[in-house]
């Protein structure tokens, strides 16, 4: 009887774990076992306390000027306090363009980045209407989480 009991314990309880584990991968479903790929996936950093990358600040910097200049959206929640301060005071030109008008194209050059001063810049290149060309630096905290425009230099 000791050896029926013992059975039907060891039995009971690998049922009872090998329906704990089936539970436990249909809770999961198919998304656990593959990963969603894609930009929707790429958003999402795996450690959000790890800093930006240069190809990061490229892309933030690219979608946030667009073709012709950040969208009202870009200024209102891509732009560190700091920076949205300083244009508010700033009269006679857009700051985060450098510029009165809005321009035809606008291209971003490369990322530098500096590890010890936390931060990246890059080079953002207006073209105009008669062809003319236009250069200031934008900067982007490698630390701020969602990344953000912290600073312009116009070279003015």
């Amino acid at each position: 009887m000791i050896r029926t009991a013992s059975r039907t314990t060891a039995l009971a309880a690998a049922s009872a774990a090998a329906l704990g584990l089936t539970l436990t991968l249909a809770a999961s479903g198919p998304a656990a076992a593959h990963p969603r790929t894609g930009p929707a996936a790429s958003a999402v950093r795996p450690d959000a306390g790890s800093r930006h990358t240069a190809a990061e600040i490229h892309r933030f910097l690219t979608a946030f000027y667009g073709h012709h200049g950040p969208s009202d959206d870009a200024r209102e929640y891509q732009v560190s306090a700091y920076l949205k301060d300083r244009a508010a005071h700033t009269e006679g030109y857009d700051l985060l363009l450098c510029a009165q008008n809005v321009p035809r194209e606008i291209t971003v050059g490369k990322v530098t980045t500096a590890q010890s001063a936390g931060v990246g810049w890059a080079t953002v290149t207006t073209v105009w209407g008669g062809g003319g060309r236009d250069s200031f630096t934008a900067y982007v905290g490698l630390d701020s989480h969602p990344i953000e425009l912290q600073d312009v230099d116009c070279g003015r």
